[in-house]
């Protein structure tokens, strides 16, 4: 296929963008699953190591299915390059730490996922590498952590679970004023709600396993940035701790972008009915969705997101004993900790994917014993609010 770049939307990029075919000329995209690669020559293995000659070494560090899958996302996020890897985690973590070395400070928004906020926390520091953490929707409040050492910004933006929106723009305009960069972890928003990069971000991380799969199928993970930074700093990282992704997992999740669009834009429309449902019932004692006025970054949302999200943060009245009654009474809506599947998942952060942070730090975060996370899947909306809407009788 040509390389040359073309100025497509994105529904057509998540169909089209990347795609090598081989000599059969096939219509899908191709699943190379192989290690290695053979070389005509001795010279020729020689010259690739070298890197005058170009082509694929060791899937460790590339591979076709996986190269495609990482120009795809190139085109919807318009990055210069990428490299996907096996998690979401893997991609964090490998943005981290390779940005970073003893003696560094990081500071980061503390509204971040569980597993974020141990990498920052816990893991950082056990290698000398200092992190403070901040209430992200006050740029003063990074102003203030600044240190003659800090070299990296990190955040998430809506977070998980409560939504809150951090300006990501005010943030990357410190961050360039110090010498720093911004890894922004955009998975909440996706790709085609929020562009970290044209709002200045330095560096995105994606959980492919949310949205861009979007199917419970597999897991993956992707960075993207500049060329220059992922050649000076990802790139020797990643070739030797093999975080890299399978073949088998970049196809799915090439399948994945290409229904991309669809999928996000009924999970939000669908998303922003139930969260007004929500709002004007009696048990509940909270909605946040960046859809709606009354979400406490409101104004934020509207300068930096092109729609709302697919997931909705609602705190039941009655604590964790009524949370638990509304889980157990819906009917089509799953309790999963996943997100941004085709279909309903609804969890209870202070139990799962938060239970490690302590009382204070989750009540600093806003994860009360009635907080619930509902991921809006596929399912007819109508469905989706009379199953809510029974669920919280039965919960009363």
């Amino acid at each position: 296929m040509s390389t040359k770049k073309r100025n497509w939307k994105p529904q057509t990029a998540l169909v089209h963008g990347g795609t090598l075919r081989s000599g059969f000329g096939e219509t899908s995209e191709a699943m190379y699953l192989t290690q290695g690669y053979v070389y005509e020559t001795a010279q020729a293995a020689e010259a690739r190591f070298k890197g005058e000659e170009p082509g694929f070494i060791y899937s460790r560090y590339a591979n076709p299915t996986v190269d495609m899958f990482e120009k795809r996302m190139c085109a919807l996020e318009g990055a210069e390059d990428a490299r996907a890897t096996a998690s979401g985690m893997a991609a964090v973590s490998a943005a981290l730490l390779c940005s970073v070395k003893a003696g560094d400070h990081i500071v980061a928004a503390r509204a971040l996922f569980g597993s974020c906020r141990w990498v920052v926390e816990t893991l950082a520091p056990r290698y000398g590498i200092q992190a403070t953490l901040v209430d992200g929707t006050d740029i003063a409040n990074w102003e203030k952590a600044i240190r003659p050492n800090t070299k990296l910004f990190f955040l998430e933006s809506p977070t998980n679970p409560t939504l809150e929106v951090v300006d990501i723009a005010a943030v990357a305009a410190l961050a360039n004023s110090i010498g720093a960069r911004l890894i922004v972890d955009n998975v909440f928003a996706t790709p085609l709600q929020q562009k970290p990069l044209q709002l200045g971000a330095h560096i995105v991380v994606y959980s492919a396993t949310k949205h861009i799969d979007g199917q419970g199928r597999c897991l993956g993970g992707v960075i993207l940035s500049d060329k220059k930074w992922i050649d000076e700093n990802l790139h020797d990282y990643f070739r030797h701790t093999g975080p890299s992704l399978s073949p088998f997992n970049a196809w799915t999740l090439l399948k994945g972008l290409e229904t991309l669009p669809l999928r996000v834009r009924q999970q939000s429309e669908s998303a922003g009915k139930i969260a007004d449902f929500l709002a004007g019932r009696p048990e509940i004692a909270r909605v946040i969705y960046p859809g709606r006025a009354d979400h406490p970054q409101a104004d934020i949302v509207k300068k930096q997101m092109s729609g709302g999200s697919t997931l909705i943060c609602l705190d039941v009245k009655g604590g964790k004993q009524a949370a638990f009654a509304l889980q157990n009474a819906l009917d089509i809506v799953l309790i999963s900790n996943n997100l941004g599947d085709a279909k309903s998942l609804i969890t209870h952060p202070a139990t799962t994917t938060h239970k490690n942070l302590s009382d204070d730090a989750r009540a600093e975060l806003g994860i009360g014993a009635g907080t619930l996370r509902l991921s809006v899947g596929l399912e007819d909306t109508d469905d989706l609010l009379a199953d809510v809407e029974q669920a919280l009788k039965a919960a009363k």
